[in-house]
């Protein structure tokens, strides 16, 4: 059994500043790729930011310069800081994590629950 589970969602203000994390624990043999997506009301769901094993990093055009993807894989967990926050970036984030439950097992992704964050005055 494999859990994602996210944490520090929460309200704040235009211009503020959150920090996601999100810590994968269970049955993993190792962990490829780590990202975060957001889904907004009426929309569909949409990559923030993804990190490979190594450390390399993408991020959705909306976001960069703004957030910052980092993981710790000793601790199997992926982080999003989200600086200059906007309304816009009102949504529920997952956390998705591409992963082998045993080396003999064909990598697949698990999602966590989603984490709340609402960027209003």
């Amino acid at each position: 059994q494999v859990q994602l589970v996210e944490s520090g969602g929460g309200l704040v203000q235009p211009g503020g500043s959150l920090r996601l994390s999100c810590a994968a624990s269970g049955r993993i043999f190792s962990i490829n790729a780590m990202a975060w997506y957001r889904q907004a009301p009426g929309k569909q769901r949409e990559v923030v930011a993804a990190i490979t094993s190594g450390g390399i990093t993408n991020y959705a055009d909306s976001v960069k310069g703004r957030f910052t993807i980092s993981r710790d894989n000793a601790l199997n967990t992926v982080y999003l800081q989200m600086n200059s926050l906007k309304p816009e970036d009102t949504a529920v984030y997952y956390c998705n994590a591409d992963l082998k439950v045993e080396s003999y097992f064909a990598p697949r992704g698990y999602w966590g629950q989603g984490t709340q964050v609402t960027v209003s005055s």
